[in-house]
């Protein structure tokens, strides 16, 4: 196929860009580098079957010549206000994305009979009363709260997604991504995984806010990268969750940084200054992508970490 990827540049969608061509695909990848980085792409200077394409999503995509699928990645995706990179800091850009950008994506499809992967976020279920996490869970958002921009936009994505769908027979697909870690995530990127393992290898303390209690579920890049290739070749149209099920504490995790980096500094805990609506639990259930992709992750906590911080090694000058 030739596949368009908005946000190519990014952590998720430089990953998807090498796996596609790794299978054979043409890719078109689009990014204006609001937040993904040339550095992501650069490997790809010259190879055949890719093209980049400098453009702003949220105005109207030409893409020259067939296209036959489009899998919409653009949009900042770090909840943490100290970030540059955060959508509390880029909040019109965000829902841009998430509307405009969604809509433009979505007229390539129509236009070219393409299918369509939306990638969604763990995100539209807000703080959730259930869990761990279903497809059908409706959420629990604070539609005006200081999250709202990123969450409204995925969710207001979703929507459109699935309009287009039953309007216009747009063979859709929608992934729920939960929190993913691997190579190429920013160094100023602002969440967990890249501040704990920073500190880590600079052996300082970890930061961890309020009791550390609250939890997420890592899943490994290529695992992530090997659900979403499964969705997009599938004939699923209602979201799935791609992520792992394997719940841990922010406090275990500092621990097993820690651990894995030899670092002695230990853990120091300070006040909670996280935003107001940050979900205290976060865990998906995957059966769904168990029963109808047949995947899971299958690349455990200390295996991806380790696999990760040679890289964070190398981009602070540390190897």
């Amino acid at each position: 196929m030739r596949i368009l990827i908005t946000g190519a540049a990014g952590f998720l969608g430089s990953h998807l860009c090498d796996r596609l061509l790794k299978e054979g695909h043409s890719v078109i990848g689009m990014d204006n580098f609001i937040t993904g980085s040339p550095d992501n792409l650069a490997h790809l200077a010259g190879h055949p079957n890719f093209l980049f394409i400098r453009h702003d999503v949220a105005n109207f995509i030409f893409v020259p010549g067939k296209v036959d699928a489009v899998m919409h990645f653009a949009s900042p995706a770090s909840p943490n206000p100290n970030s540059p990179y955060g959508y509390t800091n880029l909040p019109i850009q965000t829902m841009k994305a998430g509307a405009l950008g969604t809509h433009n994506s979505l007229g390539v499809a129509r236009a070219q009979n393409a299918r369509f992967l939306l990638a969604s976020t763990s995100e539209i279920y807000g703080d959730p009363l259930e869990h761990p996490q279903k497809e059908t869970y409706w959420g629990h958002v604070d539609p005006i709260g200081v999250r709202s921009m990123y969450d409204e936009a995925k969710r207001f994505a979703e929507a459109l997604t699935m309009t287009y769908h039953r309007t216009h027979g747009i063979n859709s697909h929608i992934v729920r991504i939960f929190n993913t870690y691997g190579t190429r995530m920013r160094l100023d990127d602002g969440r967990v995984v890249p501040n704990f393992i920073q500190q880590a290898l600079r052996g300082e303390p970890l930061t961890v806010y309020g009791d550390g209690a609250q939890t997420r579920s890592f899943c490994f890049v290529d695992d992530l990268v090997e659900g979403i290739y499964r969705l997009l070749l599938s004939d699923e149209h209602m979201p799935v969750n791609i992520g792992n099920p394997a719940e841990t504490s922010i406090l275990q995790f500092a621990e097993t940084i820690n651990r894995l980096t030899g670092n002695q500094a230990g853990i120091v805990i300070k006040p909670d200054l996280r935003l107001g609506d940050d979900p205290q639990r976060r865990q998906p259930d995957i059966t769904r992508a168990r029963q109808i992709l047949n995947w899971q992750p299958n690349i455990p906590l200390d295996e991806g970490i380790a696999r990760t911080i040679p890289y964070f090694r190398a981009k602070l000058g540390l190897s």
